[in-house]
């Protein structure tokens, strides 16, 4: 696409970006003087961006929706927000309107009426693409499906620096954009440099020229220091995408005229020639020229600098005067409320047939399809033809349509960060990653996009997300079919965390997470699918009934030790969850009437209250994972318990799990060595009933 001449924008168009622009300025130079108090949290500003942004901002509707990055300075003052806003943000104050003061200058959240919807984005660059892209990709499935209000369409807007370019995660992003033909704008703003890396170091070509690799990504080349030319360029750009509902790339060529960051200033890693060279392409004075073209006097333009000087400095006393956060603020915003308080519906109704897990799971998201039509099901292998690996979604997209029901590529960045983009737009994402030991390409996107999104905006988006990873180890699955990984996934904090042992629970668990407004991930044993391990009988129930549901945190007795020995101390408590039910199920049959197991069911939140209980009844504990056991999260509940219930313990709690070794073997004679089984926990148990 080439950009369309004879284009003649208003006047009025020109003195209000040139006030935003004089305002921009400003405020840079005002932080720089104000050093004491405004590099206390480091910042970046958008001096040499400002056209570009600018450009964007006038162009983009209330009903679209953002993903910024952290020198989109002037983009939001374009958009309407103040000095004062922006402020408040940059130190760290309680009225901070985007994340009450946890969020670096720069990063807003925004879901106010009047203003474009801009979601959590983290500091971590070209990582916003893919909720971005997740964004466009869920309002075209709103729209197919009749689901968005009002006649006009909205689109995505992305940001990114071109060096973000280079970042696997946009790749991907890209590719689903032009995959699905999905409404999206990227906007590369490229200056040359990413920290002390100028361009040519860390690429061999830039976001226009790598775009042409993308069929069906639309391309246009800006000067994005040229305010006139920047604005017909975006004006055409947003017009292509929303008539045409397509992808395309703008790339606008930036001077960069401010540091990278305040902690990291150019002069120590720019000479005096780059910077006067960038300085040549200074937007303002370009913009300042024009206007004294268009006959614009030089008083007049003076003038709103006077008047935006005014605004700046009052902006800048009145914030410096305002509170800081209240340390209380601190614990709030974790997760919102979910709605599912409560046991609900009939677990054992009259006449149910039995189901193994794989099937209740299939039949939970079968009816989480017909009931919400804003659900949606993907990820690798779950669509037509196959239904998953496990079949956990046979026939799925044949019943609901390849738009809800669908394979992705081999992405598991974007199978996760795309639910961020989902949720925000007011879709529900259930999506699987294929097996447990590949979920790490997407950790980046759980933890940097997911994980802190409610926290870090204050409430305001949190992700409702169900992440579906099927885990574990059985029958010679080898090291990258095998591995248990909840640990890892149990320090991140802002995710919820469930591991259903059989049909009944994997369904009301199932319809829970769905349900909870934040992200949930459901561990899902692979031995226990079919019940075919040898002991994991009875992890095939009768169904519930479709109104069954669990909620979160709630663990489940599931064998009571015979109350006359737990009251002469000959009893002892088992706490797990996922196969370790069975392994101790089978071993407590050797030591009758003696044990109590107790199956987690929610690995976070936690049932620490019937832990503690369970604990304090039965003064002996065995805490049994299927995970390596070195700084495991059985050895951290095990410390919590001897710490909080030491006075009613009579023995030291007892841990199990697998041997300390990288991966399971594939030979299923070493991952027998490797696993607990019915006989070593039954070897555990007698010797703490020994105590």
């Amino acid at each position: 696409m080439t950009i369309l001449t004879g284009h003649k924008i208003k006047q009025s168009v020109l003195l209000k970006a040139y006030k935003l622009m004089c305002t921009s300025e400003r405020m840079a130079r005002l932080y720089d003087e104000e050093k004491a108090i405004c590099s206390k949290y480091v910042h970046s500003t958008s001096r040499g961006h400002e056209a570009i942004q600018l450009a964007a901002a006038m162009q983009v509707l209330p009903k679209d929706y953002l993903a910024v990055y952290y020198r989109d300075e002037s983009l939001l003052l374009g958009l309407g927000l103040t000095p004062y806003d922006l402020m408040l943000q940059l130190m760290a104050k309680s009225d901070d309107p985007f994340s009450e003061g946890r969020a670096y200058y720069a990063h807003p959240a925004i879901k106010k009426e009047g203003l474009p919807t801009i979601p959590h984005q983290s500091s971590a660059t070209g990582m916003q693409a893919i909720p971005a892209t997740g964004m466009a990709h869920g309002l075209k499935y709103l729209w197919s499906q009749g689901l968005l209000k009002g006649r006009s369409k909205p689109i995505v807007l992305c940001s990114i620096g071109d060096g973000a370019v280079t970042e696997g995660e946009v790749s991907e992003a890209f590719q689903m954009a032009v995959l699905k033909e999905l409404p999206i704008l990227y906007l590369v703003q490229d200056n040359d440099w990413g920290i002390s890396a100028s361009g040519d170091e860390m690429r061999n070509m830039d976001a226009y020229e790598m775009a042409a690799g993308f069929k069906g990504l639309e391309r246009l080349r800006v000067d994005g220091s040229n305010f006139q030319e920047s604005y017909v360029a975006m004006e055409q750009a947003v017009d292509l995408v929303r008539r045409e509902r397509r992808p395309m790339l703008v790339h606008a060529k930036v001077p960069l005229l401010g540091h990278h960051t305040s902690g990291v200033r150019m002069e120590w890693y720019r000479d005096q020639e780059d910077i006067a060279i960038h300085h040549q392409q200074d937007p303002l004075p370009k913009l300042y020229k024009q206007l004294l073209e268009s006959g614009v006097s030089a008083k007049k333009l003076d003038k709103i600098k006077i008047e935006v000087d005014k605004e700046v400095l009052y902006a800048f006393e009145k914030a410096s005067a305002s509170l800081d956060p209240a340390a209380k603020q601190l614990y709030t915003h974790e997760f919102v409320p979910t709605p599912i308080i409560h046991e609900e519906g009939e677990r054992n109704p009259i006449g149910g047939e039995k189901v193994i897990m794989v099937d209740a799971a299939l039949h939970a998201l079968d009816e989480i399809l017909a009931d919400n039509p804003e659900a949606l099901f993907y990820g690798q292998d779950v669509g037509l033809r196959l239904g998953g690996v496990f079949r956990e979604a046979a026939n799925l997209s044949k019943k609901y349509g390849e738009a809800r029901v669908f394979n992705t590529p081999i992405q598991e960045a974007y199978i996760i960060g795309s639910t961020a983009g989902m949720s925000a737009v007011g879709c529900k994402a259930v999506v699987e990653v294929q097996f447990a030991d590949y979920i790490w390409p997407g950790i980046n996107q759980l933890v940097e996009e997911i994980s802190k999104s409610c926290y870090l905006t204050a409430g305001k988006f949190p992700v409702q997300a169900l992440i579906r990873v099927p885990i574990g180890a059985y029958g010679g699955g080898g090291p990258y079919h095998s591995g248990s990984i909840e640990s890892t996934l149990l320090n991140i904090r802002g995710i919820k965390v469930v591991y259903p042992s059989n049909a009944a629970d994997m369904k009301g668990l199932f319809k829970a997470a769905f349900y909870d407004p934040n992200p949930v991930l459901m561990l899902e044993h692979k031995g226990l699918y079919w019940s075919k391990v040898p002991g994991t009988e009875s992890a095939k129930t009768v169904e519930p009934d479709r109104d069954y549901i669990i909620p979160l945190g709630v663990s489940r007795k599931v064998l009571a030790a015979d109350e006359n020995l737990i009251q002469q101390g000959e009893s002892a408590l088992v706490v797990t969850y996922g196969m370790g039910v069975y392994w101790s199920l089978a071993a407590a049959k050797r030591l009758p009437d003696r044990i109590t197991i107790l199956d987690l069911r929610t690995l976070n939140p936690l049932d620490w209250e019937a832990i503690v209980g369970q604990v304090n009844r039965h003064h002996r504990c065995l805490v049994l994972t299927e995970e390596p056991l070195m700084n495991s999260f059985a050895e951290s509940i095990a410390g919590r318990i001897a710490n909080h219930c030491w006075e009613h313990l009579d023995a030291p709690v007892k841990t199990l799990g697998a041997a300390d070794v990288p991966a399971v073997p594939l030979n299923v004679a070493l991952e027998a060595e490797m696993l607990p089984n019915a006989d070593k926990v039954f070897e555990a148990l007698s010797e703490l009933l020994e105590y």
